[in-house]
């Protein structure tokens, strides 16, 4: 439109009553590749500028559970997500091959140059994120868990026997069978009550690798084990738990909370084990609050 077209549209405008539209907002560009790192190759997406971000995933799903975080972040931030080694789009691990993921974080940063990030992580990515503070010292501005896992805990007798029968389908080679029986478990419950979120979910556990199940995980433990050096975490560290997830996963937000040194606690009510994705406005309202805070 030329400046005449422009001039008589507002003056149209103008004589019916209707304001000029405000610029509609752009998404922040996207970028994906794939990087070459410790032997291995991961598939990374980053969006938006300034201080960088990682979004770290849960155990058999991908960065795709970040949907409803990613572009909202990359509005204010630089946001980075990747899929695990063994996860998404990566490349699975070499059979007797020992492996780490927090080696994988941080060669992936370098790569990036992405380094002193704020970490975000769900469940087993949360556990990464614990992983990489105790091991990279000043290497973290801050920290957010959610629903986390935490490296040494020691799992109740109910939630060993509870995924007990995963663990046994797929060590007999039934990979389908042991991510039925996942996705059945008491931890999808409230997804489940919602068909587009449990979809999501379904998707991404059907199209995992299934590695993990089938092989005998070579990945190095964090020494001493991670949940025995909470105290050695001074960032400030946010750690949201889902009302409706398990009492175990409670107890672990509890412990991690109480044990690092700066931790403080937000719990989404209506959300269970998967809260970024069950409730993602909360969630993504916390994050926002702690990460663009301080």
């Amino acid at each position: 439109m030329n400046l005449k077209g422009r001039r008589r549209f507002l003056a149209a405008a103008a004589a019916l009553g209707v304001a000029a539209c405000a610029p509609i907002p752009v998404a922040p560009r996207r970028e994906s590749g794939f990087a070459e790192v410790n032997g291995t190759r991961l598939y990374y997406e980053t969006a938006g500028s300034g201080e960088p971000v990682v979004l770290l995933h849960a155990f058999m799903l991908d960065g795709r559970m970040w949907d409803e975080q990613f572009d909202v972040l990359a509005a204010e931030l630089r946001v980075i997500r990747y899929d695990a080694r063994g996860f998404g789009r990566s490349a699975l691990p070499t059979p007797g091959e020992p492996y780490s993921h927090v080696d994988d974080l941080a060669a992936l940063l370098a790569k990036l140059d992405a380094r002193t990030p704020r970490l975000v992580g769900a469940s087993m990515g949360g556990r990464f994120a614990l992983d990489y503070a105790v091991t990279h010292p000043g290497g973290v501005r801050s920290l957010a868990v959610i629903d986390t896992v935490v490296s040494g805990w020691q799992w109740s007798p109910e939630w060993l026997a509870s995924y007990a029968p995963i663990v046994a389908a797929g060590r007999r080679g039934d990979i389908p069978a042991a991510k039925q029986l996942w996705l059945d478990h008491a931890l999808f419950a409230p997804a489940r009550e919602q068909p587009e979120v449990a979809a999501r979910l379904k998707l991404m556990v059907d199209e995992y690798s299934g590695w993990h199940l089938a092989h005998r995980n070579e990945e190095r433990p964090v020494e001493p084990p991670t949940v025995q050096q909470l105290g050695r975490i001074t960032i400030p560290t946010l750690v949201v738990i889902g009302g409706r997830d398990l009492s175990e996963f409670h107890r672990i937000a509890a412990h991690v909370e109480a044990g690092v040194a700066s931790g403080t606690r937000a719990t989404i009510p209506a959300a269970g084990h998967f809260a970024n994705m069950e409730a993602p406005e909360g969630v993504t309202g916390a994050l926002r609050e702690f990460l663009l805070g301080g």
